[in-house]
């Protein structure tokens, strides 16, 4: 009796572990890292992840040579809603205008050169691999002075 409740309970912490460990993350965060591991891969230096005020949130916060880049990452699963960059609409470069002012002056960078990429993630489910686009310096400052409103 004892070596059943005992294989029982074991059997229970292993599944338990199992879910855990292998549970398919959310698809915004694996497009996420994919997308922090492709830019690596271009040289750029990943300095932020979620970077989150009161305004908002910033994807990606990188480097490339001597600019700041805010990255923001659109990660879908079809095209049936349409490409995944598209949904960086002029409402969205805004907010992302703003949140990279906020991020440059908390971090006391205003004199650094900053632009803004998209990168579009695709991830059908079951592949391993997804498919990657990269809009370098996609869209300008957005709003009433631009960067330095």
């Amino acid at each position: 009796m004892f070596e059943s409740a005992t294989m029982g309970a074991l059997r229970s912490a292993l599944s338990a572990w199992w879910r855990r460990a292998f549970v398919p993350k959310p698809l915004a965060i694996r497009g996420e890292r994919a997308a922090a591991r492709h830019l690596r891969r271009l040289g750029y230096k990943i300095v932020a992840r979620g970077d989150r005020s009161q305004l908002g949130e910033i994807d990606l916060v990188a480097v490339d040579g001597a600019t700041i880049v805010f990255v923001e990452v659109k990660t879908r699963d079809s095209a049936d809603a349409g490409h995944p960059s598209e949904a960086v609409d002029s409402a969205k470069q805004r907010r992302l205008t703003r949140l990279a002012l906020a991020y440059v002056k908390r971090h006391r960078l205003l004199e650094c050169p900053a632009r803004f990429d998209v990168v579009a993630v695709t991830w059908p489910a079951g592949q391993r691999r997804p498919t990657i686009e990269h809009f370098k310096n996609a869209f300008e400052a957005v709003g009433h002075s631009g960067f330095y409103s």
